[in-house]
C-alpha cells in the first residue's frame, strides 16, 4: 500500500505520547515496527510531537494526510483536554498545523475498547478463575475496560450484530465508595487534602502514593516524598506499610471493576489495562482484587462467572486506534 493511504496514529496519555502508522487495508492494521514513544513534557503540543515522530521516522514526505489521535481526556466536539497534562488539543488547529486532510480525536479508552476484538489469548492473563476465549467475529457482547496509569481510564465496548460501539467515559472520576472501615479512614484523610475524592485519587500510579500517605498519616507518621515505584519496590522488599498500600490498591481496584460490570451489564468480561497493570500483575493475582470484584451481594454468583483479564499487550491503545482507522476506511469504501 502506498504511504498516502497510511494513517498516523497517536495514543496520548498524561505521561507518554505513543505514535505509530496504520494500514487500513490490512486485517491487522497496526504496523508493528512503526511504534515510537516520547514523554509529553518534551513537546509544547500534540502537533509538535507528531511532527517530531514523522521527521524521526522519515515519514515527512510519505504523503500521510490523516491522523487518528486517542487522548486521555474528555473530547468535547473539536477540543480535547488532557486530564493529567496541560495540553489542550484542537482538532482543526492540529489538522492545519500538520497539513492533514482529516484528523479524528477520540478518548483513549474508546481506543482501548476497540482493541479488544484484536487481542489474542497471549495478550491477556486472567486475574481469578474465570477464563475468556478470543472470538474471530463476536456478534453480541458487552465488555468493560478500565486501567490505572497516570490516571484511571474507564470505557466499554458494546457489540451488536457484529458492529462495534466503543463508549467514551470519564468513569475514573466517579466518587470513591469505601467498602471497609480502613477505606473510610483513608477517604477521610484524602478528603482533607482534595475535598471530593474520586476513584482516580486511589486507583492510578499517583493514587498508590495517596493510599500510602494516608496510611502513614493514620499511623502518625510522615512518609516524605514518594513515587509509585518507591511504594511497589519497598512492598517487594517487605515493608509492611507499603505492602498494605498495595493490598488496599488491589482491593479497591477489584471493587471498582466489579461495580463497572454491574453498571454496564458487562457480563462477558472486564479488561484491566493501563501502565500499572503489567507492573502489578503478581500483586493483583495474590490480593483481594477478585474477592472484592465478586463480592456484590445477591449478584455474587453472577460476578464469579465474569472474567477479569489483565491486558499485557504493550500498545493496546494504538492497536485500538488502528482498528478505528480500519473501520473508518471500510465505512468510507463504495458499497
Amino acid at each position: 500500500m502506498s504511504g498516502a493511504a497510511r494513517i498516523l496514529l497517536a495514543d496520548i496519555g498524561g505521561t507518554n505520547a505513543r505514535f505509530a502508522l496504520a494500514d487500513p487495508a490490512l486485517a491487522s492494521p497496526l504496523i508493528l515496527d512503526s511504534m515510537q514513544r516520547y514523554p509529553v513534557v518534551d513537546f509544547p503540543s500534540l502537533a509538535d510531537a507528531a511532527r517530531h515522530y514523522l521527521r524521526e521516522t522519515g515519514q515527512e514526505e510519505s504523503g500521510i494526510r490523516a491522523g487518528i489521535f486517542a487522548v486521555a481526556g474528555h473530547v468535547d466536539g473539536d477540543v480535547a483536554r488532557i486530564t493529567n497534562h496541560p495540553w489542550v488539543i484542537s482538532r482543526q488547529r492540529t489538522q492545519a498545523q500538520l497539513g492533514f486532510e482529516r484528523v479524528t480525536l477520540i478518548n483513549d479508552f474508546a481506543a482501548q475498547a476497540m482493541a479488544i476484538p484484536l487481542l489474542q489469548a497471549g495478550d491477556v492473563v486472567p486475574v481469578g478463575g474465570a477464563t475468556w476465549t478470543p472470538e474471530a467475529a463476536p456478534q453480541h457482547r458487552t465488555y468493560a475496560i478500565l486501567g490505572p496509569g497516570t490516571g484511571l481510564g474507564v470505557g466499554a465496548l458494546i457489540i451488536r450484530e457484529g458492529r462495534q460501539y466503543p463508549l467514551e467515559t470519564e468513569g475514573g472520576h466517579v466518587s470513591f465508595p469505601p467498602g471497609t472501615p480502613e477505606e473510610l479512614a483513608i477517604l477521610d484523610r484524602l478528603s482533607a487534602q482534595f475535598g471530593r475524592v474520586s476513584n482516580e485519587r486511589l486507583v492510578c500510579g499517583p493514587g498508590l502514593v495517596n493510599i500510602h500517605r494516608a496510611l502513614s498519616e493514620l499511623a502518625g507518621e510522615d512518609p516524605g516524598p514518594m513515587q509509585p515505584a518507591d511504594v511497589t519496590a519497598r512492598a517487594q522488599a517487605g515493608d509492611p506499610r507499603c505492602m498494605r498500600a498495595v493490598d488496599v490498591f488491589c482491593a479497591v481496584f477489584g471493587a471498582i471493576a466489579g461495580d463497572l460490570v454491574l453498571t454496564l451489564g458487562a457480563w462477558d468480561a472486564v479488561f484491566l489495562t493501563g501502565g500499572v497493570v503489567p507492573k502489578m500483575l503478581d500483586a493483583l493475582q495474590h490480593s483481594g482484587f477478585r474477592q472484592r470484584f465478586e463480592h456484590k451481594g445477591r449478584f455474587s454468583p453472577a460476578m464469579a462467572r465474569v472474567p477479569s483479564l489483565a491486558v499485557m499487550h504493550p500498545n493496546a491503545g494504538l492497536l485500538g486506534t488502528a482498528a478505528i482507522a480500519r473501520r473508518e476506511a471500510l465505512d468510507a469504501a463504495p458499497a
